[in-house]
């Protein structure tokens, strides 16, 4: 189980995940081929002809990620080329042979001798052995091949994963999850299918066309050139099918994002669609994807399959050329029978490398979007460093102080304008506000998974930029509103808030949160396994999980973001009575929407518009009847509850 970067004692789930809904219209761009690691209708290798930006650029970065396999890689084309020359000499041994028995039998009937068998065994002997060689290099080849492409995509994962750590939350503010996902998985999917693939079968197809070219000319030159006129042929029928396919593969591999984003949505939200009677509405936008699915993926199949039937009808004009012209010369003495048969198979041999290279070189350009995709995703600016000589954290207490602090998620709008504030060590504080107001911001400041626009926090006296961003991150505990459990057993996700815990400091925290008492009523008890999402517990069970969490992580500053909201009443009074022992000698963070949950706080900050327009205990705030004291009445007075 890895670690989470972004704080060793996160009980909850990551902060911007909060901003994970997004827009359907913005699927296309992260869900194309998502999950299905390119495998739509339209095959695993055809991306729509998406194009590079840079082609030359990204080559040259692709190539630099190669280096250190370029031995294998050299071995591979040398492998392949010995292969392709040894499988090209077959139809010409088989033409001499060929050649050898006619004679032989011509000779026969003429009264002057017959077939030359031993002749005819060594050509044999020697064509089993060529073709043999050919096999293995051909199997050592793809095997060597094959290992590079694995270890490329491995590294490439590696890095990616490495690199997601690193990035800034702001990243993923603008970015859907599926548009991180599709780098990992289908755009490295890509170029290991690449390497493993089309790599080697480039380096075989231009080897076969120089290889079957020479020897065709060493047969007889103008027959070689006459058997040429099909490769122009089979070029304008290649481009022709190509530039009207690419279009349908593109759309037809829009449209299965549409479509598995749909049902990824639907299923995703099940209850709300049937609580809403969204049924109907659900299957007819289902049908509206998957009809223009169907149409696009059987236009783009059907022109892709007319490639092959057409090169192929291509090809056999070339056969009956060459029977016409061969037959001619060797009337004439200019070519002997077995070479007739020679050319047929050369120009069956050169009319299949001129298709693959044709599709290779589409591939190629896929591979290079891919590859530029993960390059850009690479490149992209991470957090700022540690601070070279980091202060410790050790021995600290938990004040905190907030110095003119401005922020903005977009440098042109700031949302904490101008915030200052002291917290002194085991202090309780509250931090209330109307939605918008920056509550959450203010902790997400604080555990510097944002760099702020002006201003400076401090935390025992020191700039929260002088520790080191794990070393912050271990002081601090939180638990959120929308809860965060992995697939794992129940001891496990709460072993998450610090992983070296033994089983007895497990239990103790889950006593202490009030834990326990369900988790021994479940099947397994604390070696029962959550599903994906969790749904095999409840929603007020997940919460009390994630508080036993915080508990176990023992953090000097808490931050409770509506920590109680899922719970009921008598449930929430008993963690707020184990929250009271947590909260001894720490300082704590209290985000709340229900003002009834703060009222015992040792100093409330009412935000709104990203300032603190008013600060106190709860009866000062009431007795000021200004913002705050609007706030509590509308809760109580109307019977409404924020949040």
């Amino acid at each position: 189980m890895r670690k989470d970067e972004k704080g060793n004692i996160q009980a909850n789930q990551p902060l911007h995940s909060e901003r994970r809904g997004k827009s359907k219209k913005e699927k296309p761009q992260g869900k194309v081929v998502q999950r299905q690691g390119g495998h739509g209708p339209g095959g695993p290798m055809r991306i729509g002809g998406e194009k590079p930006k840079n082609f030359k650029r990204t080559m040259k970065m692709l190539l630099k990620h190669l280096q250190p396999y370029y031995l294998s890689i050299s071995i591979v084309f040398v492998f392949a080329i010995t292969s392709t020359v040894f499988s090209i000499q077959g139809p010409k041994i088989i033409g001499h042979a060929t050649t050898e028995i006619f004679n032989g039998l011509m000779s026969k009937l003429g009264g002057n001798g017959g077939i030359n068998f031993e002749k005819i065994s060594g050509l044999m002997i020697t064509l089993i052995i060529l073709y043999a060689a050919g096999a293995i290099l051909s199997f050592f080849q793809g095997l060597l091949m094959n290992k590079v492409a694995v270890k490329v995509a491995y590294n490439f994962r590696k890095e990616l994963d490495r690199k997601i750590s690193r990035l800034p939350f702001s990243y993923f503010d603008k970015k859907t999850h599926g548009e991180v996902l599709s780098r990992v998985t289908n755009d490295v999917d890509l170029i290991n299918q690449t390497l493993q693939q089309s790599l080697s079968q480039m380096i075989t197809s231009v080897t076969t066309l120089v290889g079957v070219l020479v020897m065709m000319l060493t047969i007889n030159v103008a027959m070689t050139f006459i058997s040429m006129i099909i490769i122009p042929l089979s070029g304008i029928a290649i481009a022709i099918v190509v530039k009207n396919s690419q279009k349908y593969f593109k759309k037809q591999q829009e449209y299965v994002g549409h479509v598995n984003g749909q049902v990824e949505e639907i299923y995703g939200a099940h209850n709300v669609m049937k609580a809403f009677n969204a049924e109907e509405k659900s299957v007819s936008e289902f049908e509206e994807y998957n009809n223009t699915l169907y149409s696009t993926a059987w236009k783009s199949q059907f022109l892709s399959g007319v490639m092959m039937p057409l090169i192929n009808f291509i090809g056999n004009l070339g056969y009956v050329i060459v029977c016409i012209a061969g037959s001619f010369f060797a009337i004439q003495g200019k070519i002997k029978v077995g070479d007739i048969l020679s050319f047929i198979q050369y120009v069956r041999n050169f009319s299949q490398p001129v298709s693959q290279v044709a599709q290779i070189a589409n591939i190629l350009q896929s591979t290079a979007a891919a590859a530029e995709r993960v390059f850009e995703f690479l490149n992209e600016p991470e957090e700022l460093p540690d601070a070279v000589n980091a202060v410790s954290t050790q021995g600290i207490d938990g004040a905190v102080e907030f110095e003119n602090v401005k922020f903005g998620y977009e440098t042109e709008k700031i949302v904490i304008n101008n915030f200052n504030q002291k917290v002194r060590n085991g202090q309780k504080i509250a931090i209330v506000g109307p939605t918008g107001a920056g509550k959450t911001t203010i902790v997400k400041l604080l555990m510097r998974f944002y760099e702020l626009n002006g201003g400076t926090i401090k935390i025992g006296g020191k700039n929260i930029t002088e520790y080191k961003k794990n070393d912050l991150r271990k002081m601090i505990g939180m638990v959120l509103q929308d809860t965060w459990l992995f697939n794992g057993s129940v001891k496990e996700n709460i072993r998450y808030g610090n992983l070296n815990a033994t089983d007895e400091q497990v239990v103790s925290a889950s006593k202490a949160a009030y834990v326990d008492h369900f988790v021994r009523a479940l099947p397994g008890g604390y070696d029962m396994v959550l599903n994906e999402e969790a749904t095999n517990i409840s929603q007020g069970q997940k919460q009390l999980l994630t508080i036993a969490r915080a508990i176990l992580a023992d953090p000097k500053i808490l931050i409770l973001d509506e920590a109680t909201s899922s719970v009921d009443t008598r449930t929430e009074v008993r963690i707020q009575q184990a929250m009271e022992n947590l909260m001894k000698g720490r300082t704590c963070f209290v985000i709340a929407h229900r003002l009834s949950t703060i009222r015992d706080a040792d100093l409330i900050l009412v935000m709104n518009n990203g300032d603190i327009v008013e600060q106190g205990n709860h009866q000062s705030l009431l007795d000021q009847n200004g913002f705050y004291a609007n706030l509590y009445k509308s809760q109580f007075s109307t019977g409404l509850i924020e949040g």
